[in-house]
């Protein structure tokens, strides 16, 4: 990489963060569905009040995956360790910040460059 390079990437915002959440060795079937309709009602309070941008059942049952708009992984953590599974410590979250394509900008020549 070079220093242009790296300048780019490091001067990426975070806009997104992906959430990939997992059922925690304590998440037996029983206790999900106990607090399962807490969690659905929650996780929709959270889409609709714009935190939640997407979100996705694993194909492998495991647990979901969100797409959130946040700015920070921290952030996204303090919320997701509020909803009822979290609380409960029943899932836990790898959390991947995302932020736009900035690093295609050293493609760009400078007169086509935004400011």
């Amino acid at each position: 990489m070079n220093d242009m390079t790296e300048q780019v990437v490091s001067e990426t915002l975070t806009t997104k963060i992906l959430a990939i959440g997992r059922r925690t060795k304590n998440a037996s079937f029983e206790a999900i569905a106990e607090i399962r309709p807490l969690e659905i009602r929650a996780t929709v309070q959270l889409y609709l009040g714009g935190k939640i941008d997407q979100w996705f059942f694993r194909s492998d049952s495991s647990g979901v995956v969100f797409l959130m708009n946040c700015t920070s992984a921290s952030e996204a953590r303090d919320i997701l360790e509020k909803l009822p599974l979290g609380v409960e410590g029943l899932m836990e979250f790898e959390l991947i910040p995302l932020g736009p394509l900035k690093p295609l900008m050293v493609l760009l020549d400078d007169a086509h460059k935004p400011a």
